[in-house]
C-alpha cells in the first residue's frame, strides 16, 4: 500500500514590534564593557581578571552577516545595568508569552491553508527552549486555537522545527492525525548572554507556524509536496546551555555564565559545515536528485558564512540569492526557526515541480533535511 501524498499546505510568521540595529547594541554593550572595566581596574591591572574588549558594528557584521534583530522587549537588553529583556511573569489564568506569539503566528498559517483552528488534530511546538516544563506549551496552544486530538512538546535546539516537520509527516503517514500544526516560539533573546561580547549580537526572537497535511485533503492553494526527511545528530560540547531544574540543587552554580547559550564558534564552524553538506548530499541521493535540479535552499540562519559554505559544498558553486536566499541579516540567529522564515518570505515566485530543501543545524550536534517539491 502507498504512502499518501503529505504537503505543507500554509506557513505563518510572528515578527515582534521591537528592533535593535548593531548601531544601538554596540553603543549599550560597550557603556557596560567601559564600565566593568573602570570598577574592576585594579583587579584587571593586577592580571586578576580580565578586561572586557569593546564591540564594534564592523565586528558583528564581519563574524556574523547580521545587521538588526527583533525582539519582545529591547529597553531591559540596551540598558547597561540590566543587559537582560525584562518580560513580566504572567499569573496561571492568563495566557503564556510563548502560546501567544504561537497563536499568532499559527492564525497566518491557518489562513494560507484555508483551515480553522478546530481542523488540526495534531500540534507541536517545537523550539530550542520552552518557558516551563508542563503542561506543555503546546497543549496551551491547541486549547487556544480550539485544535483537537494531542499535542506535546519537543527541543532539538535550533533543527527543533525540521525535526518537528519530521514527526509530524510521521503521524500522518501512520493515521494518528490527518493535520497537524508545528510552532516554532523562539525567544532567544532570553538565553542569550547580552554581556559576552563573542555573542551578544547572535539571536533575536521571532515565531514561525507550518501546516502539514494529506495532499487529497488539502484546500491550500499553494502547496509543497513532501519528497523526503532526513535526520541526524552527533554529541557535542560545542553548543550548550546548562540551564535547567537542577540548578537550584547545587547553589554555587545559579546564575553562572554556562546557564545561558554558549559556544565554541570556530569548532562549531569546521565541524557542522562539511555534516551538513554532506546530509544535503546524501538525502539528495537517495531520492535520486541531481543538486544541480535545486531551485532553492532554505538553510538555517545562523551565520552567513557558514550558509555560503554549505550551499556552494551542495551546488559546487558560489549560491545566489536566489538559490540561497538569507533573512539573517535582519533577523539574526532565531534558532529553529530561521529555516522556515526563508522558506516563508521566499518561495512565491518558484513555479510547479521546482525542489527545493529546508534545512537546519545546530546544538546537538543535529541537522534535519526535508526535500520538498512545489505542486501548485
Amino acid at each position: 500500500m502507498n504512502n499518501p501524498t503529505i504537503v505543507i499546505s500554509g506557513t505563518g510568521l510572528f515578527t515582534p514590534a521591537e528592533l535593535i540595529t548593531n548601531e544601538e547594541l554596540v553603543e549599550s554593550f560597550n557603556k557596560y564593557a567601559e564600565r566593568f572595566n573602570s570598577s574592576h581596574h585594579d583587579q584587571i591591572g593586577r592580571g586578576d581578571l580580565e578586561a572586557i574588549p569593546l564591540s564594534s558594528v564592523e565586528f558583528i557584521e564581519k563574524a556574523s552577516g547580521i545587521t538588526k534583530r527583533y525582539v519582545i522587549d529591547k529597553r531591559g537588553i540596551l540598558d547597561p545595568e540590566v543587559m537582560a529583556p525584562q518580560i513580566a511573569e504572567r499569573t496561571n489564568d492568563q495566557q503564556s508569552l510563548q502560546c501567544e506569539i504561537s497563536v499568532a503566528a499559527a492564525q497566518q498559517a491557518l489562513e494560507g491553508a484555508n483551515r480553522q483552528g478546530g481542523e488540526i488534530d495534531a500540534v507541536i511546538v517545537a523550539c530550542s527552549n520552552m518557558q516551563r516544563p508542563y503542561p506543555a506549551m503546546a497543549i496551551e496552544v491547541q486549547e487556544a486555537i480550539g485544535a483537537q486530538g494531542f499535542a506535546y512538546d519537543m527541543n532539538v535546539a535550533c533543527s527543533s522545527a525540521t525535526f518537528g516537520m519530521q514527526a509530524a509527516y510521521n503521524a500522518i503517514i501512520s493515521g494518528s492525525a490527518s493535520r497537524v500544526l508545528v510552532v516554532n516560539p523562539e525567544i532567544c533573546s532570553a538565553h542569550l548572554d547580552w554581556e559576552d561580547r563573542d555573542c551578544h549580537f547572535i539571536f533575536g526572537d521571532v515565531c514561525t507556524a507550518i501546516i502539514l497535511e494529506r495532499e487529497s485533503e488539502a484546500l491550500s492553494d499553494h502547496r509543497w509536496e513532501i519528497l523526503g526527511t532526513k535526520l541526524s545528530t552527533q554529541y557535542s560540547n560545542n553548543i550548550r546551555n546548562n540551564f535547567g531544574f537542577l540548578n537550584r540543587c547545587d547553589p554555587a552554580g545559579i546564575g553562572k555564565p554556562d546557564k545561558l547559550f554558549k559556544q565554541n564558534g570556530r569548532k562549531v564552524f569546521k565541524e557542522v559545515c562539511p555534516m551538513v553538506a554532506q546530509l544535503i548530499t546524501d538525502h539528495l541521493g537517495e531520492l535520486n536528485i541531481k543538486t544541480s535540479d535545486l531551485s532553492r535552499m532554505w538553510l538555517h540562519q545562523a551565520n552567513l558564512s557558514m550558509n555560503r559554505l554549505i550551499s556552494k559544498k551542495v551546488l559546487g558553486k558560489e549560491p545566489t540569492e536566489q538559490e540561497a536566499p538569507v533573512i539573517l541579516n535582519h533577523y539574526a540567529n532565531t534558532s529553529s526557526a530561521g529555516s522556515i522564515i526563508a522558506f516563508h518570505l521566499y518561495n512565491a515566485d518558484l513555479k510547479n515541480g521546482d525542489l527545493g530543501i529546508i534545512c537546519s543545524f545546530g546544538a546537538g550536534y543535529s541537522i534535519g533535511s526535508i526535500i520538498i517539491k512545489k505542486q501548485m
